[in-house]
Order: C-alpha cells, then sequence, then structure tokens
C-alpha cells in the first residue's frame, strides 16, 4: 500500500491553476523529492498535501485513507509529520523540552500542555532517544535561541520523530544550510530511509540526487517527468523546463555510504 497517494489534484486561485491534475505517489521506506522552479506550484501542493488546503478537485490518500478533507491536525494525528521552509519552535525552551512537548502531543496529553514536560521521565526519555536519533543528544539542554541554524533543522526533524509520523513531508530542510551542514542533514536522512516515507521538496540538486528514489518534476502546476533520479537526469524536457546544463555539473553530496 502506498503511503501517500494523490490523485488528479487541482487548485485555482483566481485565474491561476496552481495544481493542475497532479498525480503522484510516495511509496513505504522511499524517499521522493519534488522538485520545479520558483512558482512552479510546489508550495500549493505541499499545503494541499498537510490540508491547509482545499482541493478543487482530485483525492488525497494517507496510509489508505481518504484525508482529502481532514483538516491539518487531523493528518498529523493519522500520521503526517511536516517540516517548514522557516523552523517553528519554541525560541526560549531547551531542545529536549520542544521535543517533550511533541511527544505530550503524540501520546494524546494536549490537555495536559502546562505540565512542566521537560521535567515529566515519561515524556523526556522518548524526547531524549528522538534528539540522539538526529544527532542532537549532547545539545539536549541547550536553548532553542543557542543552537545554529542546521541543529534547529535537526531539532525540527526529532519533533516530527516524536510525533510518530509515518510520512514525513520536508520543505527545503536544506535551506540556509552551510556546506558542512548540508552534508550532515544529507547523512541524516539518509539515516532515516526505510524506517520513513519522506517527501522531499528541496532545490539542492546534490542532495536530491544524493537521496532520492524518485524524483517528480513540477513545472506550472503540472508534473513533466516522474521517475528514478537516472531518467530525471537525462529526460530532455526536464533539461530544458528546469534542470539545464546545470545538471551536468552536479554531483552527489559527499556522505558515506
Amino acid at each position: 500500500m502506498s503511503v501517500l497517494v494523490v490523485e488528479n489534484l487541482r487548485k485555482s486561485f483566481g485565474a491561476l491553476r496552481a495544481t493542475d491534475d497532479v498525480t503522484m505517489t510516495v511509496e513505504p521506506g522511499e524517499i521522493h523529492a519534488l522538485i520545479g522552479p520558483n512558482g512552479a506550484g510546489k508550495t500549493t501542493l505541499v499545503s494541499l498535501i498537510a490540508g491547509e488546503h482545499v482541493p478543487d478537485a482530485g483525492h488525497i490518500r494517507l496510509l489508505g485513507r481518504d484525508v482529502t478533507r481532514h483538516s491539518g491536525p487531523k493528518r498529523a494525528r493519522g500520521g503526517l509529520g511536516r517540516s517548514y521552509q522557516i523552523t517553528q519552535l519554541m525560541a526560549e525552551e531547551t531542545a529536549e523540552a520542544n521535543v517533550a512537548m511533541a511527544e505530550q502531543a503524540s501520546q494524546g496529553h494536549s490537555f495536559r500542555f502546562w505540565r512542566d514536560a521537560a521535567t515529566d521521565g515519561s515524556l523526556c526519555e522518548p524526547a531524549r532517544a528522538a534528539l540522539d536519533r538526529v544527532g542532537l543528544s549532547g545539545r539536549a539542554s541547550t536553548k532553542v535561541t543557542d543552537l545554529s541554524h542546521g541543529e534547529r533543522r535537526q531539532l525540527e526533524l526529532a519533533i516530527i520523530l516524536a510525533r510518530r509520523a509515518q510520512l514525513l513531508l520536508l520543505d527545503e530542510p536544506m535551506a540556509g544550510l552551510g556546506h558542512e551542514e548540508s552534508i550532515r542533514m544529507t547523512t541524516l536522512l539518509r539515516g532515516l530511509k526505510g524506517d520513513h516515507s519522506i517527501l522531499l521538496v528541496e532545490h539542492d540538486m546534490d542532495a536530491v540526487f544524493a537521496l532520492a528514489d524518485r524524483v517528480t518534476v513540477l513545472v506550472r502546476g503540472r508534473v513533466i517527468a516522474s521517475g528514478p533520479p537516472g531518467t530525471i537526469r537525462r529526460d530532455p524536457e526536464v533539461r530544458s523546463a528546469y534542470l539545464g546544463d546545470s545538471l551536468d555539473e552536479a554531483t552527489p553530496a559527499e556522505v558515506p555510504a
């Protein structure tokens, strides 16, 4: 069973058709990259999948359930975890407290939000495990304000993992990262591969071709190609519309196998 199925999805804003009959799937344990030029409709498609917009036509199925009309929070409870281009964290809290709050919500105790999650052992232990999974075990007691940009990206992933997400919807996780931070993030995402399904929206072609099992290319709201990275590299329409000659210079990120 596909983790995510998007069928004939359409969304218009006035005369602008932002997504035009988009169909794609994400399979269990794979990293599926969504790429395309600015204005291609990627943001709208991500918002539709996340439940922030309602499509004009088409269907979305998450883990076999039709979620087309479900709210974002209901999709999150159903297994969807999303990151954003701009991190959304509690800046004055520690890394551990941020993840503990997510753990609290995943346990169905959001009504206890007023409790100090950072001192609750039932929350802190799984929070520390999530931080360890993303390489932040040594930064658990550090406030978000004192974390680097790359560490905040890692923390956001830990929060998604604490929410028991089965499909990770990652919106440009490499944005703003330096070379070494990009390599670290690529290594981290590769480590999640297999245990989680990932829909990766990304402009960093090194990361895309280092990580993706499949790539879907969106241009002017329509899918112009979808397939393995090697096929996408050679597709003349993709080269003309988006990748161009720069693809010949793109090399996989320097990540240990």
